[in-house]
């Protein structure tokens, strides 16, 4: 379970900086994800106890659609990289 800015300081942090989400595109996209059930939310009291906030978990159809995605990725970059990895000049 995390809430929204803490998964934008996550992923701003593990890829240092290439991808810079901000909180206003993240709702939109959790909120889509929310409706069709591949994340779940409730609000709870924050670590230091200053407000409520709502926080995301992955459902089980969730986890099953990351991993479909996951291996639609991975074969698209695969293909990508074998054409721009040719080793030889067009």
């Amino acid at each position: 379970p995390m809430y929204g800015y803490e998964m934008v300081k996550l992923v701003n942090a593990r890829t240092g900086g290439k991808l810079e989400w901000r909180e206003g595109t993240l709702y939109p996209a959790l909120h889509k994800l929310e409706f069709e059930k591949i994340i779940s939310s409730r609000w709870r009291e924050s670590h230091d106890g200053t407000r409520p906030r709502k926080y995301y978990t992955i459902t089980r159809r969730g986890r099953k659609e990351l991993r479909r995605r996951a291996n639609e990725w991975h074969e698209f970059s695969t293909a990508v990289s074998s054409v721009l990895n040719t080793g030889g000049a067009a």
